[in-house]
């Protein structure tokens, strides 16, 4: 009862909305597709209050080797594949972009260890304007994805060498 309590409470603190020049993240988690899982994936809703667009640029984590922001596409083919977007992501002034599954992204790869759920850990995220957010991201394996606001039509990852499950 008290280890359930505990953990519990470390979700919530760590799904707290963190704050730099205008720009708020919340409602953050990730997720891995199993405990071997070398890659996963980052999700959050960013606001940003300031009067001017802002981008986010960067994201780093100790978790990972590598840390990228990712998006899907549709080829010529109809397929869906996931790309690196290395200009990042516009987060609209007196607006909020979210980073959602089957949509926007932090992809996480090369895992240096494994995430499990209920665990958390470090991201920092960096944006043009605002500087750099860190923030603690809770692994919530068992999220559906009615939890968080959408942005597009539901689409799954087109690679499958990525691990994280969408």
């Amino acid at each position: 009862m008290f280890l359930k309590s505990a953990l519990t409470a470390t979700l919530l603190c760590a799904a707290l909305p963190a704050f730099a020049e205008g720009i708020k993240i919340s409602d953050a988690y990730a997720r891995v597709s199993g405990p071997s899982a070398k890659s996963g994936a980052a999700f959050m809703i960013i606001e940003n209050a300031a009067d001017a667009d802002d981008r986010l640029i960067a994201a780093t984590s100790e978790v990972a080797a590598k840390v990228e922001l990712h998006t899907h596409t549709e080829d010529a083919a109809g397929v869906m594949q996931m790309v690196h977007v290395p200009e990042g992501f516009v987060i609209p002034a007196q607006g909020q972009h979210a980073l959602a599954r089957g949509g926007d992204h932090v992809m996480l790869m090369g895992l240096t260890g494994p995430l499990a759920q209920g665990d958390s850990f470090k991201l920092t995220l960096t944006f043009q304007n605002a500087g750099s957010i860190t923030l603690d991201v809770p692994v919530d394996l068992t999220r559906d994805e009615g939890g968080m606001m959408q942005q597009g039509a539901k689409m799954g990852h087109g690679h499958a060498a990525h691990g994280a499950s969408n």
